[in-house]
């Protein structure tokens, strides 16, 4: 330790009361010299750098010899800096994605950016009574041991996943997301206030027509010959398939669609609350089908079969996959036009003229548009036109052809 100053009074001349102390400092310590290679990792080094202390600390000595008991300490003390260096190393390395090797740390960090690869991966808990059961995360880091090429897989996916936006915060994403839904085609949201807070009301189309409140078992089987009826129960096994996947990779849990029969809403409901702001209100809604009544006449080329004009042209006025009233293919409150219908018609090679004798909603109620051209629809309207029967509330029209062949 430094002593301690000594300290001097003087008075200037001719003035006692003019005093002035004065402490005598001792000098500033010389500076510390720091020498030691902070970047020395491996055993070679270490060794380098105390053998070259040693022989800087003990200039006398000349000769230093491998069976010298200092060499000795040396050497011991050098393998452990290196041991622990490695371990360093390997430690650091697991706290980053990209040079964590331990199965166990890629799956943490991968879930920390919103990754989850154990769901991903459709793995389960073992039954609790089942002796030397496994979690679900335990049997991923097993098999990624075992492969660790699944492993690099789920590394390079989850930052990619990242650049997916999934959270429903503004409307938009509140109709992106639904739309990315496998049941939904077509989805809108609109944030209103209720009086005390805003509330998101979000309307979907849904395939086949379903609503909210319905299941896939709703779907009907009307008019459909034995073909047509296993293609349809193809497409609800696949709709299925689709939406368990999807409840899989957005986290939502197993869920079987066979046995439990939940309705659309309460799959929906669950998907978007999963990823809805906290405390944000949403209100799933249907959209207001309007159904639209037609007569249609065409005219046909001479040398064109009407069958095939008529098979043609309900193809093109149907509800299916590409038809002009296809579910999903008109967004809400969106005009229908008749020229648009007309430019469909024509499109059918033969037909010449299209006339629409009759063009309006289905009701009573409802003035004929044929003349104006446009029905005019608002809101969560949507226009369709199922053409089935039993169904006329669904929108139907008739079609009229005039010339061609018979048959």
């Amino acid at each position: 330790m430094a002593d301690t100053p000594q300290i001097h009074l003087d008075f200037e001349e001719n003035c006692p009361d003019c005093g002035r102390r004065r402490a005598g400092l001792p000098a500033p310590l010389p500076e510390i010299g720091d020498d030691f290679d902070w970047l020395l990792r491996d055993y070679d080094g270490f060794r380098l750098f105390m053998m070259e202390e040693l022989m800087a600390r003990f200039p006398q000595r000349a000769r230093w010899t491998p069976a010298d008991m200092e060499v000795v300490l040396v050497e011991v003390l050098s393998s452990a800096l290196d041991q622990l260096s490695d371990m360093m190393d390997r430690v650091a390395g697991e706290a980053f994605l990209e040079t964590a090797r331990q199965p166990a740390s890629v799956r943490r960090l991968l879930a920390m950016m919103g990754y989850d690869a154990v769901t991903r991966g459709g793995y389960q808990d073992d039954p609790p009574h089942l002796p030397h059961g496994k979690t679900a995360a335990e049997k991923l880091d097993i098999d990624w041991q075992a492969h660790p090429h699944l492993m690099d897989q789920a590394r390079q996916s989850g930052p990619a996943a990242l650049n997916r936006q999934k959270r429903m915060v503004t409307e938009k994403d509140y109709a992106l997301g639904l739309e990315a839904h496998p049941l939904v085609l077509y989805a809108s949201a609109r944030s209103v206030w209720n009086g005390s807070w805003q509330t998101v009301r979000a309307a979907v189309i849904c395939r086949h027509h379903l609503l909210l409140d319905q299941t896939l078992g709703d779907i009907p089987f009307d008019g459909l010959d034995n073909d047509g009826a296993d293609r349809l129960r193809e497409h609800i096994q696949q709709i299925r398939t689709d939406v368990e996947e999807f409840n899989l990779t957005r986290g939502l849990g197993p869920w079987d669609l066979d046995l439990e029969q939940p309705t659309i809403r309460a799959l929906l409901q669950a998907y978007v609350n999963r990823y809805r702001m906290a405390g944000q209100e949403t209100v799933l809604e249907d959209a207001l089908p309007v159904g639209i009544a037609m007569a249609v006449s065409l005219g046909i080329g001479p040398a064109y079969f009407q069958s095939e004009i008529r098979h043609a042209a309900s193809r093109i006025l149907g509800s299916e996959a590409g038809g002009f009233f296809a579910p999903g293919r008109r967004g809400f409150g969106e005009d229908l036009h008749a020229g648009d219908i007309f430019q469909a018609l024509l499109a059918i090679e033969g037909v010449e003229t299209v006339c629409l004798n009759r063009f309006k909603r289905v009701g009573k109620g409802w003035p004929d548009c044929a003349g104006s051209g446009t029905i005019v629809l608002s809101d969560l309207e949507t226009a369709v036109c199922d053409n089935a029967p039993g169904r006329p509330q669904q929108g139907y029209y008739t079609l009229t052809i005039n010339g061609g062949k018979k048959g």
